[in-house]
């Protein structure tokens, strides 16, 4: 497949955090892209600030179909990045509901207004739906690493949502060949992350015990789960070589090489701490009703179609995103 020439996309989710780095990554690599970002009114600008006079920032909502169509119809961009979601996994025990209509619902009238503009005038973009690890579930040992045909056990209200999205990408694909491309990220971090996804909300928890703001305790859950490191600026260099080169219709599992615990990364990050002596404490409310303790991926099919390799070693992420947290507490000290 030859590599197409992009003018122009549109980023659901730019105000988060992949979508805020897949931004900088665009302006920085490919400035003659014009980039528009779907956003709602109340959506936090903090990860954006510094793009406000760089992107197109257009009002709408995944909910709300006429919205979609406004934005397309006006915009028309040669590539949709799908990632605006509901993405944190144990909001989506509380509230599984509102998961699955943001991320189910909304991918259904991001496609549908796509469908509706093709049928009308032809408009026949690149869309890239974000699906995740997650949809695996727990795998056995021996289905290590987890390839893309491994089957779907998911184990959250989140995971089954994902389920949903990757199979209407790939329903809009098999049905009206929406050009659809998929891909199942494993784990991601780095600068940005919000405090409720691990690395981040240790790093943030120890950046406070450095500015005297907590006990020199970490607060923690389950510590055995096994992960795959990715940082979230290889991970957007990834998706840009995803709607370069690869066809529609497939699905790539996406993935770092650096493997350890949770407990280990953790061990890894307490190294960087400015305050030695911090203890580690697990609190019960951290702990999930059903866990995925096991996600190791196999990321030939990807390598193989865009030659991509992770360049950031998994320190370098750390240190970067703990001192985006020790950043955090200056500015909270200097208010």
């Amino acid at each position: 497949m030859g590599k197409p020439v992009i003018g122009s996309v549109l980023i659901t989710g730019i105000t988060g955090f992949v979508g805020s780095h897949l931004a900088d990554y665009i302006l920085k690599e490919h400035p003659g892209v014009e980039i528009s970002g779907l956003l709602r009114w109340r959506s936090p600008r903090d990860n954006i600030l510094h793009l406000m006079d760089r992107v197109d920032l257009l009002y709408g909502d995944l909910l709300d179909l006429p919205s979609l169509n406004r934005i397309l119809q006006n915009k028309r961009p040669g590539v949709i990045f799908h990632l605006a979601a509901q993405s944190y996994v144990d909001f989506s025990f509380a509230a599984p509901v509102s998961t699955l209509e943001t991320n189910v619902i909304g991918t259904a009238n991001l496609l549908e207004a796509v469908r509706q503009l093709k049928d009308a005038g032809g408009y026949d973009p690149v869309v890239h739906i974000c699906s995740s690890s997650e949809v695996y579930g727990q795998v056995l040992e021996q289905e290590i690493p987890i390839k893309e045909d491994q089957p779907m056990r998911p184990a959250s209200p989140y995971a089954v949502s994902k389920v949903g999205e990757d199979m209407l990408a790939w329903q809009y694909w098999l049905s009206w060949k929406i050009k659809t491309i998929r891909t199942r990220m494993f784990t991601h971090t780095g600068p940005r992350r919000g405090d409720v996804f691990a690395l981040s909300n240790f790093a943030k928890q120890v950046a406070a015990i450095e500015a005297g703001r907590q006990e020199p305790v970490i607060r923690v859950g389950n510590l055995n789960s096994i992960r795959t490191f990715t940082d979230v600026r290889d991970a957007v260099r990834a998706y840009w070589l995803l709607v370069t080169r690869c066809p529609p219709g497939e699905v790539y599992n996406i993935g770092g090489v650096e493997t350890m615990t949770i407990g280990e990364m953790l061990q890894r990050l307490l190294a960087l701490s400015r305050v030695t002596g911090i203890k580690v404490q697990v609190d019960p409310a951290r702990l999930r009703p059903s866990d995925v303790t096991l996600q190791i991926p196999s990321v030939d099919k990807f390598k193989d179609a865009t030659g991509w390799e992770p360049a950031i070693p998994f320190r370098q992420t750390m240190e970067d995103t703990l001192n985006y947290w020790r950043d955090y507490h200056n500015q909270v000290k200097n208010i």
